[in-house]
């Protein structure tokens, strides 16, 4: 498992990213059977498609000191998932870029006619809400016997649920690349001496598709009071490895093929905030898929 510390773990996911596309779509050249198939990249919470770190300032320096700087705003701006899949030397067939912001999906439109013009007729670029996007594609968009796809789910929070995931590894033509909300979403849900608030049961049902995480993340004993009354009490158990090892059990039992690493996005302090995971939907190309994965993700790019 790998650990990604601080600031560093938002270039280190798209690091991954990368890799994994250029080998993709090396094989879809390469192979002749494999240039039969359609190939789709689709990033359900695209944004811009650029993403921007804050300027370093030294102590006792404002951010009006930083401004009057001649530091141009470019030194801040970096590559997010959407323009690296869109900068490929041997590109996809169609992209799919979602946004529910506006003004991300008019600045992630400007930037594909200003800079990748010849690709234009191959992006479909939707304001509206990436999971609800996703229905659609999966349910009429696509013939899936025909394509292939790579995803990159980086969700708001807790909005993807497992009917979803169901969905997606179904069609049994989709590598999924998904940022789970490990420390910023499960670990908060979850109650230490007792189980979570029924909004909060409900919301962690959802997400991993069954309510057996409270036998695997919480111990329950029967106690006794002085009128002979029993009560049952639950304490949490559940570490971070726990809750990675359940999640990667839920997506092998829909996915033709679950990565057995993560790579473990952490904060400056070293908390656990997300887990990166791949998991192969097609039982042909399975075996390839989670080698390569596997090996971007146990690895610090």
């Amino acid at each position: 498992m790998a650990h990604v510390f601080g600031g560093e773990w938002t270039e280190q996911k798209l690091v991954a990213l990368r890799k994994y596309l250029e080998a993709y779509r090396k094989i879809f050249t390469a192979n002749a059977k494999a240039r039969y198939y359609r190939t789709v990249y689709i990033d359900a919470f695209a944004g811009t498609g650029e993403r921007s770190d804050k300027p370093h300032m030294p102590p006792n320096q404002s951010l009006l000191d930083a401004v009057v700087t001649e530091e141009p705003l470019s030194t801040f701006l970096h590559k997010g998932s959407a323009r690296i899949a869109l900068e490929l030397s041997s590109p996809f067939d169609e992209y799919v870029f979602v946004d529910k912001n506006p003004a991300h999906t008019a600045e992630l439109s400007a930037m594909v006619e200003r800079d990748f013009p010849h690709l234009v007729d191959r992006c479909k670029i939707y304001t509206a809400d990436g999971a609800e996007v996703l229905h659609e594609q999966l349910a009429y968009g696509k013939d899936w016997s025909k394509t292939r796809a790579v995803l990159f789910l980086d969700p708001y929070g807790m909005s993807i649920h497992w009917d979803l995931i169901a969905r997606i590894a179904k069609t049994k033509a989709i590598d999924m690349w998904l940022l789970f909300p490990l420390g910023q979403g499960i670990n908060r849900l979850l109650s230490k001496d007792h189980l979570p608030m029924p909004a909060h049961e409900a919301k962690l049902t959802a997400v991993l598709g069954t309510d057996a995480w409270k036998q695997r993340f919480y111990s329950t004993h029967v106690q006794t009071d002085l009128f002979g009354e029993e009560h049952c009490q639950s304490h949490k158990t559940a570490t971070f490895e726990n809750m990675i090892s359940f999640l990667k059990e839920r997506l092998s039992t829909v996915f033709a093929g679950v990565a057995p690493d993560v790579m473990l996005l952490e904060n400056s302090k070293g908390s656990p905030l997300y887990a990166l995971c791949f998991a192969a939907g097609n039982p042909a190309g399975a075996r390839p898929a989670i080698s390569i994965a596997s090996d971007l993700l146990r690895t610090r790019l």
